[in-house]
């Protein structure tokens, strides 16, 4: 089968010439030098001795140019990217490289890969700062993909794993193509993109979907914090601004007084924004949020046109949603087809229509999508979604902890956050238990709010009450 990507790519990159692609701190990109880079690096990729003649290759790295490269050269080497968070952990990268039998790793020289790389294969100049190396072979065989997957993104889920998902190339252009025309991306447009392109948020909005109608796409390094967003906003007069809710509400905190003059669009994604921030926002910078519905498995769904009421906006083009009482159903141009590395768990949540089961429940007035609550038990935290079972058993492992429990609760200033309540022994402390955590979760998977008690409560049938549970948080802590 021939793959969709490339030559889709080369066309794109071909017909912008000489315009600005992308940028980030160190340097810019327009789109002719950005295909001569690529190519250059597909050519490196090529040349790589290993098992595999489709090679599949991780990209764990923050957003930069660089990283814009080594995505578009695995595409025209032929290969698969899979697009790792760069919040994961060695103790994650290493599962996703034995369950998806990686051949290479894209990423930083300073990540901590030993546990999962043989050795660095170059280091002369094709991926710019970004090394290659080698993942070292598991004795886990390794799975099939399927004959039209071209991209492979991963999402927490209930396996207690990253889940990886299998996109083919049909889907990855109709998800950009779709929201190009759906919510009227130009070619003037300048996208300052603040969320991690290996999430569903930025890849969906601001990576082959920027390049389609020769937008440029600017990229931050670091922590997006409020003064930085406004650097970067002044430096590229840019047009709209992709970031998580969080980010916009450490924007109302800080309440520039500048910043904001060329912004026409922001845009807001991976859990809801409180109505009182999407309002102070707009109040500050005279621009307006608009809210954005997607599900990792199903790619963009929904979009705000107005920026001015509270819900998510209507379905884009390609994307057909039903809310219903079981929850929100959603079938879409954009569809992931599988989980490469948890065989059947993708397939139960699609029904005999091919309609998807998000998780979500929600309901539709007039045409406009409002969410009401979730029907599975993941937390969104800052975008992410995360499994409290998994949280509650790392945490049962520590030395001394009698039982926990995980789930979401807000934190000091009223977002979302990963609580748990955990049963110890005397002389168990909250930093033991994070730096227990820390050693084998990622960063965004240690509890932000953690409660040590003697023991936890349950309700009349034995289980614990999380509505107990989180008023206990507002108690005070005698230890």
């Amino acid at each position: 089968m021939s793959p969709v990507l490339p030559d889709l790519l080369t066309d794109v990159l071909a017909r912008h010439g000489d315009r600005v692609a992308v940028t980030d701190a160190d340097g810019s990109l327009g789109y002719a030098e950005l295909a001569d880079r690529a190519r250059a690096a597909a050519d490196r990729l090529a040349r790589c001795d290993v098992r595999s003649e489709r090679l599949r290759v991780g990209l764990y790295a923050t957003n930069s140019v660089d990283y814009v490269v080594g995505y578009l050269a695995t595409l025209f080497a032929g290969a698969v990217p899979f697009l790792a968070d760069s919040a994961f952990g060695p103790f994650d990268l290493s599962r996703i490289a034995e369950d998806c039998g990686l051949d290479l790793l894209i990423h930083a020289p300073d990540a901590d890969v030993r546990a999962v790389v043989d050795e660095t294969l170059t280091d002369d100049g094709e991926f710019g700062a970004l090394a290659v190396s080698r993942v070292r072979r598991y004795d886990t065989p390794r799975p099939r993909l399927l004959d039209d997957t071209e991209v492979c993104r991963f999402t927490s889920g209930s396996t207690g794993r990253p889940n990886c998902i299998e996109f083919s190339g049909a889907a990855v252009s109709a998800a950009a193509a779709n929201w190009v025309k759906g919510t009227g991306l130009a070619a003037e447009d300048r996208i300052a993109c603040f969320a991690a392109l290996s999430n569903g948020l930025a890849f969906n909005t601001s990576l082959l979907a920027a390049f389609l109608p020769g937008a440029s796409l600017h990229l931050s390094h670091g922590l997006p914090t409020a003064s930085r967003v406004v650097r970067l906003l002044e430096s590229t007069a840019a047009t709209r601004l992709v970031a998580f809710p969080a980010l916009y509400e450490s924007i109302v905190r800080r309440s520039p007084k500048e910043g904001f003059a060329t912004v026409r669009t922001a845009i807001s994604s991976g859990a809801p924004l409180r109505d009182t921030v999407r309002e102070e926002f707009t109040r500050l910078t005279g621009v307006p949020i608009h809210n954005y519905y997607g599900v990792a498995e199903a790619g963009p769904l929904t979009y705000a046109a107005d920026g001015t009421g509270s819900g998510l906006g209507a379905p884009l083009p390609g994307v057909r949603l039903l809310a219903e009482e079981q929850g929100i159903r959603v079938r879409s141009e954009s569809m992931g087809s599988r989980y490469l590395n948890a065989p059947g768990v993708f397939e139960e949540r699609v029904d005999d229509e091919g309609y998807y089961h998000t998780g979500d429940q929600g309901r539709l007035l007039d045409g406009t999508l409002h969410l009401t609550g979730r029907t599975s038990r993941l937390v969104n935290v800052g975008g992410r979604k995360i499994d409290p079972i998994e949280i509650a058993e790392v945490l049962r492992a520590a030395s001394g902890v009698l039982d926990a429990v995980a789930f979401e609760a807000e934190n000091q200033h009223g977002e979302p956050a990963l609580a748990a309540v955990v049963a110890v022994e005397p002389g168990v402390t909250a930093q033991t238990l994070r730096t227990h955590c820390a050693a084998t979760l990622p960063s965004f998977k240690v509890p932000g709010i953690l409660r040590l008690v003697d023991r936890i409560p349950a309700n009349s049938i034995g289980k614990p009450s999380v509505e107990h549970l989180r008023r206990m948080l507002s108690a005070p802590q005698d230890n």
